[in-house]
């Protein structure tokens, strides 16, 4: 039978540490939610091999999620108010609004993006890019006002593209609760710049990796899993004071 186990604040600054190296890290968001286990990476630390590894092993939709400080300084909208805003001129798009999903209330999901030095940006070394210098716009938007990181924003990226940006909601763990939070979470407690990129691991059953498999696979090859609920108590405690 397999036992939960409930990780200790060594184990968590343990994770917190191999974020801060560029390391992976498995995330779990939980039991009664979307019961799927991202791998995680800091954005800012994205290689082709770290898009090989998520595109190979975990096999899910790569994403790159956005503290709302960078999501509000670059304008970045969530793509259900862009849908929502074309609901008069394309009927059909008010048909398909996002409100039936059954583990939540709205869609992460913002617009996608490719870096202007991609060719088709769908590969490891075009996503790579696209993420990495993603991370290096975020952590320079602090330093800009809004109309210097929207005019970059643009000088740098277009959209669509193959990288799809994922909006945090304010107040981080608040009020949602998923993988685009607690990523980003993480993140902020490792002290590395607030974006992470994830992708789902997918079993070869057509459905999600199951817990218990994502821990073995941890443990095969030396990386941290994290639940959701330990995640929420450690930053609850006081780790989102790094």
């Amino acid at each position: 039978m397999f036992q939960e186990a409930i990780m200790s604040d060594d184990d968590m600054k343990r994770a917190l540490d191999s974020i801060s190296r560029g390391k992976m890290v498995l995330i779990f968001d939980a039991d009664d939610r979307e019961k799927e286990t991202d791998m995680t990476i800091a954005s800012q630390f994205v290689t082709p091999a770290s898009i090989r590894e998520m595109r190979k092993n975990a096999g899910g939709l790569i994403c790159t999620t956005a503290h709302n400080d960078i999501c509000r300084k670059l304008d970045m909208p969530f793509l259900a108010d862009v849908l929502a805003a074309n609901h008069d001129k394309h009927p059909v798009l008010q048909n398909l609004t996002p409100n039936d999903i059954p583990y939540d209330t709205k869609s992460a999901f913002s617009i996608t993006i490719n870096h202007r030095r991609t060719f088709t940006g769908i590969t490891d070394n075009d996503r790579a890019l696209t993420v990495s210098e993603f991370a290096k716009l975020a952590k320079g938007s602090y330093s800009m006002n809004e109309e210097e990181a929207q005019v970059e924003f643009g000088k740098q990226f277009r959209s669509p593209g193959h990288i799809h940006l994922l909006n945090s909601t304010p107040q981080l763990l608040s009020k949602r609760k998923g993988h685009t939070e607690l990523a980003t979470a993480m993140m902020v407690m490792a002290g590395v710049t607030p974006s992470a990129t994830i992708c789902e691991m997918m079993g070869d059953d057509g459905n999600a990796l199951s817990k218990e498999k994502a821990k073995r696979y941890a443990d095969r090859f030396d990386l941290c899993f994290l639940e959701g609920k330990d995640i929420i108590d450690f930053w609850k405690r006081g780790g989102n004071k790094k």
